[in-house]
């Protein structure tokens, strides 16, 4: 029906049941479906089975449960054609059939396998939303038809700033910064090199209300600096008023914030980006405010009445109806908060007036588009209704002509994601285009741990992959660092998990573990840049910074004190970003996996007659493979273009198939064995 985009068919006569749902020997097509497409599902059963039957249920909010009797084939393969929903959603599928024991038993998906073989069970899968989901059923994602994600964010190269510790303007005002927003809680860094605060100020404790001057002006004189890294959308964290450093709690969803600069720096930044072919995705946080907020006003610190004053002595606020107050059997005040911190109040986003302020003309998407913001990246997606994540790319999509960018924040499969008792719609065409990629921050990390094999890693790729729509897939933010996680050189350095700050704050890499440890950064780097997806590098990734959790994981950017081996190691890093930059293979093009084995893990991107994976004109190498090493011992490699694949063999050495030649480091010829050094890699490009 379709061609397979992973591993090619291996169709073998096995004596034991098998489907393996990404062979098209299998399941044609491979992968996630448009709606109303057409699938076929084969299996192959042992000998002496009988009343072999396909099982189904679809849905999203809801599910109807179906079974029919699939087609004999052969003695040992039977065959179902299903026509997919016409509604976006999803397909779980299982198969069940009766023994020659005669007794009834399920054939159901199972984890970490390399095809996407299953496994026999003696009982059919879960699938509810609040179920314990094992055994597992085998999915199909039904997506949009008309899904399209922007070229933009399709195999993009991102850069994500948390805007107060990238770097402060040329301009720098000390004094200025805290007459800008002096407030009795906040704390200012006259040195840009002084550690983050973690105790706040006696009488308030930590409120992360500690600032340094970065200014979007800052980021705007760095923009070159940024471009060399190969970078295409810069994404930033809050910018808009608020009372902390972080700016999670907004106070005004209309104005940037005085000491980053005000609006004039964000118009400024977004002129200067787009001179150089940069998108600015801006942070937008829908599903709370800030209790000190002009909304809620909490403090009395903004003019005209808030919804907490509205509420306490019943005076009119056109903000009242965003929130959910009561009061408890004392009679005191209380409302719904983001997880129960008071000083973040949840808004009630079904409100239509506040949906009006959102969407409606004039409000925030209107003016920020305006403004030239090239998209929105969501907070807390999985906390946010579905009608008003539809409602936002809707109005987005409206508001910049289709290019506007929705990014979501979900930290688990996007594709079956369950919250608040249902399945989600995050990536079915009608909500994101893209979400943050931690599951392959996990998968990758944990690999490089040494917590499994490279056929482990793979086979977990390769889920996500088969789950996801692949406009989706290629647009989604791989990222190894962020705000709110540890930078990826402490992560790898695997240090005990330890709440207290003061722990945290002293964590350093071991001299003696931090060679290998910028060794697997730099493979975890290859890989962002080889795999499919947007490649995300957090602020100073780039030069090794350190740092623990929040807020260590937010120091300020080392400008003017970068050590030799950072100075390298940006080198290194921009030298890696000019393979995607000059590479359309790497950013769009098809994917195949050729060894996972041990510590050895390769891949390839490829062009097909010059064309990408949605087959538009592609510029640069027709083919480029990653061999990564992470082990302790060299592997050996050989490139071979008369050879039919690539497989390990006693001798430790690797065979690549290559059609005409390669080039590694500039050489070129028709053959060459490599040592793949230990925690290690080689790109190789024709």
């Amino acid at each position: 029906m379709s061609e397979v985009l992973g591993h090619q068919d291996e169709a073998k006569t096995r004596d034991v049941t098998v489907h393996a749902s990404r062979l098209t020997e299998y399941r044609d097509p491979f992968g996630a479906c448009p709606a109303d497409a057409k699938v076929a599902l084969c299996l192959d059963v042992e000998e002496g089975a009988s009343e072999v039957t396909l099982c189904y249920t679809y849905g999203l909010y809801s599910f109807s449960y179906h079974e029919e009797p699939m087609h004999r084939l052969s003695v040992r393969r039977y065959r179902s054609e299903l026509a997919l929903p016409h509604e976006p959603g999803l397909l779980f599928y299982w198969f069940r059939y009766v023994n020659a024991e005669g007794n009834t038993v399920y054939y159901v998906a199972s984890g970490d396998s390399k095809n996407g073989e299953g496994m026999i069970y003696h009982e059919p899968p879960r699938v509810g939303p609040d179920d314990d989901k094992y055994p597992y059923a085998f999915q199909i994602t039904v997506f949009n038809k008309d899904f399209v994600t922007p070229d933009t964010i399709k195999g993009a190269m991102i850069y994500q700033i948390f805007p107060d510790r990238f770097r402060r303007d040329i301009g720098f005002d000390y004094d200025a910064m805290v007459k800008a927003e002096d407030r009795p809680e906040r704390i200012f860094h006259r040195s840009w090199y002084e550690d983050v605060d973690i105790e706040g100020k006696p009488e308030t404790g930590y409120l992360a209300c500690d600032f340094y001057g970065g200014s979007l002006d800052g980021i705007t004189e760095k923009l070159d600096y940024i471009k060399s890294l190969g970078i295409n959308i810069v994404y930033l964290n809050p910018i808009f008023c608020a009372r902390s450093s972080h700016r999670y709690d907004t106070a005004d969803y209309l104005n940037v914030d005085p000491i980053l600069g005000g609006n004039e720096a964000f118009t400024r930044l977004v002129k200067a980006a787009d001179e150089r072919g940069i998108k600015i995705v801006i942070d937008g946080v829908f599903s709370h405010t800030g209790a000190d907020s002009k909304y809620f006003n909490k403090f009395g610190r903004y003019d005209g009445v808030g919804a907490y004053e509205s509420y306490c002595d019943g005076k009119e606020s056109k903000f009242r109806t965003w929130y959910n107050f009561y009061r408890d059997e004392d009679g005191n005040v209380n409302y719904d908060s983001w997880w129960g911190f008071p000083d973040l109040p949840n808004v009630n986003e079904d409100d239509l007036a506040y949906r009006n302020f959102i969407f409606g003309e004039d409000g925030v998407v209107d003016k920020w588009t305006k403004e030239g913001a090239g998209g929105i990246r969501l907070d807390v997606s999985d906390e946010l209704p579905d009608g008003f994540i539809r409602q936002m790319r809707d109005t987005l999509k409206e508001k910049t002509g289709g290019k506007g960018i929705l990014i979501g924040e979900v930290w688990e499969d996007a594709s079956n994601k369950c919250s608040y008792g249902s399945y989600r719609d995050f990536i079915l065409g009608n909500t994101h285009d893209s979400v943050m990629g931690y599951p392959f921050r996990k998968i990758l990390l944990e690999y490089l741990y040494g917590y499994y094999n490279a056929d482990v890693l793979d086979a977990r790729l390769e889920g996500y992959r088969e789950r996801y729509p692949a406009e989706a897939y290629y647009s989604i933010m791989n990222l190894v660092s962020s705000h709110d996680v540890p930078r990826v050189l402490t992560s790898l350095s695997k240090p005990e998990d330890n709440d207290d700050r003061k722990i945290q704050q002293g964590m350093k890499i071991a001299s003696a573990d931090y060679d290998d440890c910028v060794r697997l950064a730099r493979i975890a780097y290859a890989i962002q840049i080889g795999y499919i997806g947007a490649c995300s590098l957090y602020y100073g990734d780039e030069v090794l910074m350190e740092g623990y959790k929040d807020p260590f994981n937010r120091r300020t950017y080392p400008w003017e004190r970068l050590s030799v081996k950072q100075e390298e190691n940006l080198m290194f890093t921009r030298r890696i970003a000019r393979l995607r930059t000059d590479n359309d293979c790497l950013r769009t093009g098809y994917y195949k996996t050729l060894l996972a084995d041990g510590g050895l893990f390769a891949f390839e991107r490829y062009l097909k007659d010059g064309k990408d994976f949605f087959g538009k004109e592609a510029k640069g190498s027709r083919k480029i493979v990653l061999l990564t090493n992470k082990s302790d011992e060299p592997q050996y490699v050989s490139l071979d273009d008369t050879s039919e694949g690539l497989k390990a063999v006693r001798e430790e050495k690797v065979t690549v198939p290559l059609s005409n030649r390669y080039i590694v480091g500039g050489t070129s010829s028709g053959k060459m064995e490599l040592g793949i050094p230990p925690k290690s890699f080689v790109f190789v490009l024709y």
